[in-house]
């Protein structure tokens, strides 16, 4: 078995000040650095084989609280980075329905046929992020691997493990800051999901908490959180 743990970055300024920071270079946010702390100790008692991590300061930040102690070192990657937004880069959440209203429509609604504009398609960021993966996991099979990366790599990920298109993107609740989300690879790489979204080392310090807008609304008109 082959065992990926995958680890969104600490809370980042974007993240407080409602921002869409794809290859922006986000810092950490002092509650940030309180959750990497958390979630290193959290994961303590794990052996890691390896740690990968996003090349952008947020992801590498929290990886190096990850590798803290372990005498690993952190293999960076640009693959590994969140969707590239174009235009919508550094433009505030609640301004890019009326600024980008068509792109805007199909990220919330069915994020299959997403191009950002100036930007990356959501199906090229698929497949730059699972490609990118799927090769970390086949160089270490039967291993542990930890990746710090990005809260969008994580829901196309899980779409692809779950065997669904990015139509499904919007079913997949945003995982918190930090969250641990775990998939375990058979001898043929076939994936399953052990645990999405897990935040319960972040007691009192979750930024999702704190937030309201990821929560999404159920037919019978109820928040799924």
């Amino acid at each position: 078995m082959t065992k990926l743990i995958l680890v969104r970055h600490g809370e980042a300024e974007g993240n407080i000040n409602r921002r869409f920071h794809g290859h922006t270079d986000s810092k950490i946010t002092e509650n940030g650095f309180l959750q990497i702390e958390a979630v290193a100790n959290r994961l303590k008692d794990e052996h890691i084989d390896a740690i990968y991590s996003s090349d952008l300061t947020r992801t590498y930040q929290t990886a190096l609280g990850i590798a803290k102690g372990r005498g690993l070192e952190i293999i960076k990657t640009d693959k590994l980075r969140e969707i590239y937004g174009g235009k919508w880069e550094d433009v505030l959440w609640e301004e890019l329905p009326n600024i980008f209203p068509e792109s805007y429509e199909f990220w919330l609604n069915d994020p299959l046929y997403l191009v950002m504009p100036g930007g990356e398609s959501m199906v090229d960021f698929q497949n730059r992020v699972c490609n990118a993966v799927d090769e970390i996991v086949r160089e270490n099979k039967g291993k542990t691997v930890c990746i710090s990366t990005h809260g969008t790599v994580i829901k196309v990920l899980l779409c692809r493990y779950y065997g669904k298109s990015l139509s499904y993107f919007p079913e997949i609740i945003w995982c918190d800051n930090t969250s641990i989300t775990v998939v375990e690879f058979d001898e043929s790489f076939n994936p399953t999901v052990t645990v999405e979204g897990d935040n319960s080392h972040l007691m009192g310090i979750s930024t999702l908490e704190k937030q309201s807008w990821w929560r999404k609304k159920l037919i019978e008109g109820e928040d799924r959180e």
